[in-house]
C-alpha cells in the first residue's frame, strides 16, 4: 500500500509550476523541451518551437515547456529571454524526482494533462537544426489525423546513429513488428489518450526517469496497438558525438531498458511473426546530412581490450565456437579489416538479450561488459559503407534488420532454455 500510495502521489510538477498550469485552465497544444545545461541552442530550440505554433496555430491555445533538471548553466535564464511570441504561453520550469530526461517528460505530461492538451510534442534541447515547420509536421498527424503516436523520420549520415541503425531499430521491428526506422529519435507527438496511459504506469521512480525514456514510449505505443506513423523531418543536426569517444555510456542505457522491456513483454512479441510498414506523413525535404569521421581505430582498440578483460564471461555467454570468431577479429591489426557477418552480429545480439534475461546479478554491468562487442560491429559497419552513400548504406541497415526478423525463431527457442542448455546451443 505505501508503494501505491508512493506512486500514485508522487509528481514531477513542483507547487508553483502546478498552480500556473491550473491557472491557465485548457491547452489544444504542449511542446515541451527537456532541458540540462544547453546554453548554447536552448534559445534556437525555443525560438523555433515557439514561432512555429504562432505559424501553423494561431487559433489555438498552446503552451510551450522548458522542463529543466537544474541547469548550472544559463539554459533557463537564456530561454526566459527568448522574445514573446503572439499566442504562445511559455513556462520555464525545473522538475522534481529523479535526474533525467524520463522525470523532464513526466512534468511535460502532467501538465498536459492538467489542461486537457489535444496533442503533446516534445523536443530535444540540443537541436541545432529544429526550424518552425517541425511543430506543424509532428503536430496535425495527431491533430488531423488522429494518430496516437508520431516518430520522427530523419534523414541521418550513414555513420550516425549507429545504435538505432545496428541494434534499436532491428530490434524493435523483429520483436513488435513495426518497422518504426527512429525508435529513440527523441522528438515525438503522441495524443492525450496515450500521454494518460504513459503517466499510469509506475516506470517514473525507475531507470527510465534517468535514461531510456524515448524507446520506453515507442515500445509502449506498439505494445498498446496504438495507432503510430512517422513524420518527415528533414537532417537532424544536434551535439553529436563520436561514437568512439561518447556512445559507450548512451548504449547501456538504451540496451538495458530494451532488454528490460523484452523481459516485460514476452508475451506480446513471441506471438509477432512479421513487421509491417508504418505511414511516414509529409514531402522529404531535399536536403542532405553533413559527413563526418568516425575513429573506427579506437574502435577496434576497445573491442581488444574488451576481449582481454571479459574474455572468459564472453565465451560463457556466447559459447566456444563464436568466442573463437570473436577472438579472431579481435587479432587483426589495422581496423580496416574488422568484419562482422551480419548473422553473426545478429546472433551476437540475440545471445546477449537472453543472457540478460537469465542474469541474476547486476544486469547494467552485465550490458557494460558486452559493449565492446558493439563498437566492433561500428567498425565492421564503417569498412562496409564507407564507399556508400547514404541511400546505399541504408540499404544495408535494411537488409541486416530484415535478416534479424528471419532469425527470431533462434531468439524463442532459446529464451526459454536452461543456461546450460542455451550455452550448449551457442556453441553449436
Amino acid at each position: 500500500n505505501d508503494k501505491e500510495n508512493f506512486v500514485k502521489y508522487s509528481t514531477a510538477l513542483r507547487d508553483t509550476a502546478r498552480r500556473r498550469i491550473e491557472r491557465l485552465g485548457s491547452a489544444d497544444l504542449v511542446v515541451g523541451i527537456p532541458c540540462y545545461n544547453n546554453d548554447e541552442t536552448i534559445h534556437h530550440v525555443v525560438n523555433a518551437i515557439e514561432t512555429g505554433l504562432s505559424q501553423s496555430f494561431s487559433k489555438m491555445r498552446s503552451i510551450a515547456i522548458v522542463s529543466d533538471g537544474g541547469s548550472v548553466d544559463d539554459s533557463r535564464d537564456i530561454a526566459n529571454a527568448v522574445e514573446v511570441t503572439p499566442w504562445v504561453e511559455r513556462m520555464v520550469m525545473i522538475y522534481r524526482g529523479i535526474p533525467g530526461k524520463g522525470s523532464a517528460v513526466r512534468a511535460i505530461f502532467e501538465a498536459a494533462e492538467i489542461v486537457r492538451a489535444k496533442a503533446i510534442l516534445i523536443f530535444d534541447a540540443d537541436l541545432r537544426s529544429i526550424s518552425p515547420q517541425w511543430v506543424k509536421a509532428m503536430a496535425e498527424p495527431v491533430l488531423d489525423d488522429g494518430y496516437d503516436f508520431v516518430a520522427p523520420y530523419y534523414k541521418r549520415y550513414k555513420f550516425d546513429g549507429t545504435i538505432t541503425n545496428h541494434i534499436v531499430y532491428n530490434l524493435t521491428r523483429a520483436l513488435y513488428g513495426y518497422r518504426i526506422r527512429q525508435p529513440i529519435g527523441g522528438d515525438f507527438a503522441c495524443s492525450l489518450s496515450l500521454v494518460k496511459k504513459y503517466l499510469d504506469h509506475e516506470v517514473w521512480e525507475t531507470d527510465v526517469g534517468k535514461f531510456g525514456i524515448d524507446i520506453w514510449m515507442t515500445t509502449m505505443a506498439m505494445v498498446e496497438s496504438c495507432k503510430v506513423c512517422q513524420s518527415h523531418l528533414g537532417v537532424k543536426i544536434h551535439d553529436a558525438r563520436d561514437p568512439a569517444e561518447a556512445l559507450g555510456p548512451m548504449f547501456r542505457q538504451v540496451v538495458t531498458t530494451l532488454f528490460l522491456l523484452m523481459e516485460q513483454n514476452y508475451d506480446i512479441w513471441r506471438e509477432v511473426k512479421q513487421s509491417r510498414s508504418v505511414p511516414i506523413i509529409g514531402t522529404e525535404p531535399n536536403v542532405e546530412p553533413e559527413p563526418f569521421e568516425i575513429n573506427a581505430g579506437k574502435l577496434l582498440e576497445d573491442f581488444q581490450l574488451g576481449i582481454s578483460h571479459f574474455g572468459p564471461l564472453w565465451e560463457s555467454i556466447f559459447g566456444p565456437e563464436k568466442f573463437s570468431e570473436l577472438k579472431r577479429l579481435a587479432s587483426v591489426k589495422d581496423a580496416t579489416e574488422v568484419h562482422f557477418p551480419s548473422d553473426f552480429w545478429i546472433r551476437l545480439l540475440y545471445d546477449c538479450a537472453i543472457t540478460f534475461h537469465r542474469w541474476t546479478k547486476d544486469k547494467y554491468k552485465l550490458v557494460q561488459m558486452v559493449t565492446p562487442i558493439f563498437f566492433a560491429q561500428v567498425a565492421s559497419f564503417v569498412n562496409e559503407a564507407r564507399e556508400l552513400s547514404n541511400a546505399e548504406a541504408d540499404q544495408l541497415i535494411e537488409k541486416q534488420a530484415q535478416r534479424t526478423e528471419e532469425l527470431k525463431p533462434y531468439l524463442i527457442e532459446q529464451w526459454g532454455k536452461s543456461p546450460v542448455q542455451q550455452r550448449t546451443a551457442a556453441g553449436t
